[in-house]
């Protein structure tokens, strides 16, 4: 029988620690890019009959792997277009015509090395002690051709015997990584990377993948519970189903196609490991998917399937080309496009839904300047009493009753309804209008707004006197009793952590108004989203108001020898109310509450 020695064509012994350590990152991938020669090499036989060069094949294209853990091997079948001892040499041995330095560059400057039989080929040694082929072209009078190598470039091939057209690798697997003989190790690999190749994959007598993806299908063709189907057996998340979906098929000027879907998010951030899975014409690429998908979309779930991306041969990394920018910018926008739709068709389901995905929407108006825009024909505002409003309509509604003395539209909000209560109730009384902005990331959000829109002005309802921010109110601090009701406070309070005004207030109901200026309280809320630890609730800084016009205050201005305890219950009931109180005064006061109900229960009885 004819044999054949030679030495694979590399100018240099040290091409297998390259490949090991510059072109693939993870051992497993090996299984990856066999599987992917084999589905090239079934694809090529099946254009072949489909151009008519072939007439005689009748059995289906399949591909085959099958584990035998005694003898440590692993064997890749398939029935695709197979090679000739040419073909052999040419793809097999002469992997390289120059340095490995070239070597490594030459493939490290190609977008893929899926369907390059040479290189994919070589990964099989990341498992293997030695590593065969046996194939036999599709070309009649042509031999089937055995090739043997121990992973170093010595290699020898001769003739072998089998009739069947294809090829069959069998890697012999290191002791060291015997892992990959165990069926469940290699069915993980297989659902990983090859779910959803296009040509059936065997394994233990059964079909694992796909062959027709739900995303390379038709929108028109695919009904609403498909979508479900496939979102449920891609994350096996049966808890809750997607409230929507986008279906992504662009062909120019790049090929991409896939389907995003959009869960539930509440109020809740949970940056998990990306959801948005990578595909290279059905083959599973990566999920570190940083400079494709833009970093707001982490929250998303679902397949992109793009040829056009670049990638170099670990496909771990990515180039910052033109076309990546294409694809990150028509992701964006395909998302504001659909989410604008939803609510043009049926702002009933958009707003059901809204506070599901709000999160998801606000990041992206801060993060994306493109998204911001589009996100004004959709992001929606809520107000303290649960009705929607696109912001447009929400600043029409408020333009003409609540322009400041300043001549800028004041945009009241609360953040919390139970905390902020009296001063909801308060403003809502004067007949202003209230958002809900309750999310992390408001103080952003709104000070982008602010940004866009130098005429409005977002105020948190407990952030300042609302009176004067209409009018002037009276200044009340030159009078003598005053001056020395402020000193007793002062003397009660710590200096550092407040700062008392005394004015006269239209609102008659509260001795005591207790606010953080607006921009005080932004800078501490954007310290403590950067994890600055010095900004913590007992080290604000407040504003004390002495309302002149209220009653309680007016009785202990009246009654000066008897006003200090009035005084100092009144004040603590405010702060214990606003949980500012110190611990040991909370309880000093809860005591001395608790005694004078006690006192008075006994006195009418």
């Amino acid at each position: 029988m004819e044999k054949n020695k030679g030495h694979i064509k590399v100018a240099a012994d040290n091409i297998f620690p390259i490949i090991k350590k510059f072109l693939y990152s993870e051992n497993e991938i090996f299984l990856r890019e066999i599987i992917c020669n084999a589905v090239d090499a079934c694809n090529k036989i099946r254009t072949l009959k489909q151009l008519g060069k072939i007439t005689n094949i009748k059995e289906k294209l399949e591909i085959e792997v099958k584990i035998y853990k005694e003898e440590k091997i692993i064997k890749i079948i398939d029935n695709g277009i197979g090679m000739t001892k040419k073909e052999v040499e040419k793809y097999i041995n002469q992997i390289a015509f120059s340095s490995a330095g070239k070597f490594l560059e030459k493939y490290k400057a190609q977008n893929t090395m899926i369907g390059n039989f040479g290189l994919g080929f070589y990964s099989s040694f990341l498992i293997s002690d030695k590593v065969e082929i046996i194939t036999k072209s599709y070309k009649k009078k042509t031999n089937a051709v055995h090739w043997i190598c121990d992973g170093s470039t010595k290699f020898s091939i001769q003739r072998a015997k089998t009739k069947k057209r294809g090829t069959t690798i069998l890697l012999h697997v290191n002791e060291k990584l015997k892992e990959f003989l165990e069926g469940y190790r290699i069915l993980g690999v297989l659902e990983k990377y090859c779910r959803f190749l296009p040509i059936p994959i065997k394994f233990k007598n059964k079909i694992i993948n796909i062959i027709n993806p739900l995303w390379k299908l038709h929108p028109l063709k695919i009904k609403e519970k498909e979508y479900k189907k496939f979102y449920y057996e891609l994350f096996n998340d049966r808890i809750d189903e997607p409230l929507l979906w986008i279906h992504l098929n662009i062909d120019h000027p790049f090929k991409l196609t896939g389907i995003l879907y959009v869960p539930k998010l509440i109020n809740t951030i949970t940056l998990k490991k990306q959801q948005i899975h990578l595909y290279q014409n059905q083959v599973f690429v990566t999920d570190n998917l940083h400079g494709i998908v833009p970093y707001f979309l982490k929250f998303l779930k679902g397949i992109i399937d793009s040829p056009d991306i670049t990638l170099n041969v670990s496909r771990s990394q990515y180039k910052n080309d033109i076309t990546l920018k294409k694809i990150y910018n028509y992701i964006t926008l395909k998302i504001a496009d659909k989410l604008t739709k939803i609510l043009l068709k049926n702002r009933k389901y958009f707003e059901k839904i809204w506070k599901s995905i709000k999160l998801l929407i606000e990041y992206g108006m801060i993060s994306e300047q493109s998204f911001y825009e589009k996100s004004k024909k959709f992001a929606l505002f809520y107000n303290t009493d649960g009705k929607y409003y696109l912001f447009s309509e929400f600043f029409n509604l408020i333009k003409k009753k609540q322009l400041s003395k300043e001549n800028k539209i004041i945009c009241f909000y609360a953040s919390n309804l139970e905390e902020q209560s009296l001063y909801i109730d308060s403003v809502l009384a004067k007949g202003y209008k209230i958002l809900l902005l309750d999310s992390p990331f408001t103080v952003h959000l709104i000070q982008k707004i602010e940004m866009e829109n130098n005429n409005i002005k977002f105020l948190r309802v407990d952030s300042q006197n609302i009176d004067n921010i209409f009018s002037e109110t009276k200044n009340v601090d030159d009078i003598n009793e005053l001056k020395e009701l402020k000193k007793e406070l002062e003397n009660h309070l710590d200096n550092t952590k407040f700062t008392i005004q005394i004015e006269q207030l239209k609102d008659k109901n509260l001795p005591f108004l207790i606010n953080i200026p607006e921009i005080v309280r932004r800078i501490n809320e954007i310290n403590l989203i950067n994890n600055f630890e010095k900004t913590r609730k007992n080290e604000q800084h407040y504003n004390l108001i002495v309302n002149t016009n209220n009653k309680i205050i007016k009785k202990i201005l009246k009654e000066k020898n008897k006003y200090k305890e009035l005084l100092i219950d009144s004040l603590e009931l405010i702060l214990f109310f606003h949980n500012i109180l110190p611990l040991k005064k909370k309880k000093e006061f809860l005591k001395r509450i608790l005694n004078n109900i006690f006192l008075s229960y006994k006195t009418k009885k």
